[in-house]
């Protein structure tokens, strides 16, 4: 297949990503790693949040064979995922004021934690007042975002500000504004998101960050095994009954 079909532009696209948040973001990497690393330390525990497709990337880090076992999925009802119907009512609920402090109200979050908040746009007033309200909780927030968005379209919270405004750390996805990375001259509309592929990967080298981090301070690492692997189910076992107060998806 030619090097310039549709398949192998997209891959070349996705590569450039990956390489600019390598290369870009390493320092910020680091430092999410590190973060998450002196909560694991402190007793503190670790959640991840996103909203719609940005959802994928949250719940990848969640009970994930390789994974650290403490990290928990936030969840807002009708927005994780994509199986609301009508799925237009995810995006509408990304958009509605005081959801995100109506969930953390009912939530385990407390000072001393850490939450990742992933969304792509940054622009809605759900991640944007998740953030406020976690903060104003004394939680530690690393938001993970398209930089951007905030240069090129309108904030739909009412303070007017972003995602990347309140947050202790911030990574840049560097996706472009729209999500495709492809065009064709008879095909009306940009295609090829890469935002799940790019998103994931930052975060997994956040994970790897923090994990060998736990180790060099000589704390073994709260780390999942793969189910299908012989001994994995034990393993998990251990782990998660060790950390049973700070693991919130086994209940």
């Amino acid at each position: 297949m030619s090097e310039r079909a549709p398949a192998g532009r997209f891959l070349d696209a996705a590569i450039g990503l990956l390489r600019r948040v390598r290369d870009e973001e390493a320092d910020g990497i680091t430092a999410a790693g590190t973060l998450l690393a002196d909560t694991v330390e402190d007793g503190g525990r670790l959640f991840a949040f996103g909203a719609g497709h940005s959802s994928l990337a949250a719940q990848d880090l969640v009970y994930r064979a390789g994974g650290l076992a403490l990290m928990n999925l936030l969840a807002v009802p009708g927005v994780v995922g994509v199986d609301v119907m009508p799925a237009p009512l995810g995006s509408a609920l990304e958009r509605v004021d005081g959801l995100a402090s109506a969930v953390l109200d009912s939530s385990p979050l407390r000072e001393g934690d850490a939450l990742l908040i992933i969304s792509l746009s940054g622009r809605n007033a759900l991640p944007v007042e998740m953030a406020m309200a976690a903060r104003a909780l004394g939680v530690k927030v690393i938001g993970v975002t398209s930089v951007a968005y905030a240069s090129e379209t309108k904030s739909r919270h009412a303070s007017g500000t972003y995602l990347k405004d309140h947050c202790d750390l911030v990574l840049d996805s560097k996706i472009a504004v729209g999500d495709a990375e492809l065009t064709l001259d008879n095909v009306p509309a940009p295609f090829a998101p890469a935002s799940t592929v790019v998103t994931s990967a930052l975060l997994q080298a956040v994970m790897a960050t923090t994990a060998a981090t736990l180790a060099d301070r000589g704390v073994e690492p709260p780390l999942l095994r793969s189910g299908n692997v012989d001994g994995g189910h034990d393993w998990n076992g251990r782990v998660m009954e060790q950390y049973r107060d700070r693991i919130f998806y086994r209940h």
